[in-house]
């Protein structure tokens, strides 16, 4: 059984922490403190729990935060599982509680980022979620460890259109496609010069794509991004 609830007590502040300091190495996402601000001023602050061995745990997090009042959007930080977690169909539901609490606070919008060349986060967000890229950044957030294992940090920005899903392109509309390593967060252990000439490979491809006038509609996994006019 799980349950998801607001991390509204200190003691459950500082599991989160803990959490997403074991998945996303020693580069802190977000402290306590943080999380207790953005919690207590009324933002979206929760922890997924699994107590199927009969003692609960924390085994995910998300976090975010409103945007703009007028554009009527949350900016969505972390959203994590553990690893051994991954792959059930959790994740979905945590971001399918976002999604829900968001409508019930007349928010149509939530935002985020993510590393273009991480494909399982490419085809959550893209194709099962049905989030739309709107742009692309190198060198987002400068070089850190976390998820990028000090390497530069690329990002896609993606908006979710709360009561409008993004659907796949249809195959005939799709003009060009970009490849992606299929693991390379695995890639960035075992050999991490090649995982960095990805990085530089994706950048260059992507940028030569959206000089032509097109736009990433969409991920395979096959085929990697899909990209229309």
């Amino acid at each position: 059984m799980r349950t998801i609830r607001d991390l509204d007590t200190v003691e459950l502040i500082i599991d989160a922490q803990g959490l997403l300091d074991s998945i996303r190495g020693p580069e802190r996402v977000i402290d306590a403190g943080t999380l207790r601000a953005l919690e207590q001023s009324g933002n979206y602050v929760v922890g997924l729990f699994d107590d199927e061995s009969g003692e609960e745990r924390m085994v995910g997090a998300s976090i975010a935060f409103f945007g703009e009042p007028g554009k009527r959007t949350m900016h969505s930080h972390i959203t994590a599982l553990l690893p051994e977690y991954r792959g059930r169909g959790w994740g979905r539901e945590l971001k399918e509680h976002q999604r829900q609490w968001a409508f019930s606070r007349e928010v149509g919008r939530i935002t985020w980022t993510y590393d273009p060349l991480v494909a399982r986060n490419a085809h959550f967000f893209l194709t099962v979620l049905g989030a739309r890229v709107t742009r692309y950044t190198v060198n987002r957030y400068g070089i850190f460890g976390g998820g990028d294992a000090g390497d530069e940090s690329d990002r896609l920005d993606v908006e979710w259109a709360l009561a409008d899903i993004a659907k796949p392109p249809a195959s005939d509309a799709v003009v060009a496609t970009v490849e992606i390593p299929t693991d390379v967060e695995s890639m960035r252990v075992s050999d991490p010069d090649a995982a960095h000439q990805w990085r530089l490979r994706l950048r260059t491809e992507i940028e030569q794509q959206l000089d032509k006038g097109l736009h990433i509609a969409g991920f395979d996994v096959e085929r990697g991004y899909l990209f229309t006019e």
